[in-house]
């Protein structure tokens, strides 16, 4: 019960704090896909840890959609989403709080 609660609680930080440096770029530079993958891949240090959540993402798709059908879960697709737009930050722990949610109620009383 106490995991349910803390991944939700990353879930809300993994949103936040991603977003407080993407929408900022957003803003000054609209959506300039060219721009993001420049900036990203603009030294090896950036460039490793932008391949590292790339495959981190792949990794989870790959997780949610085993998992999500073997736990019976819907709309798998929003944490594809979720991960798309946000980050893995976000999509993992909001996944897994969900997984939880599903594995209480599946618990006999």
């Amino acid at each position: 019960m106490i995991m349910q609660w803390l991944y939700l609680l990353l879930a809300i930080v993994g949103a936040i704090v991603p977003l407080s440096y993407l929408l900022p770029f957003l803003l000054a530079h609209n959506f300039d896909v060219t721009l993001l993958f420049k900036q990203l891949f603009e030294n090896n240090v950036s460039a490793g840890f932008g391949l590292d959540v790339v495959i981190s993402a792949l990794v989870l798709f790959a997780f949610v959609s085993s998992e999500g059908k073997r736990r019976g879960m819907g709309n798998l697709w929003a944490y594809v989403v979720c991960t798309l737009t946000v980050g893995v930050s976000f999509g993992l722990p909001l996944f897994l709080f969900f997984r939880e949610l599903k594995l209480s109620a599946a618990k006999p009383a």
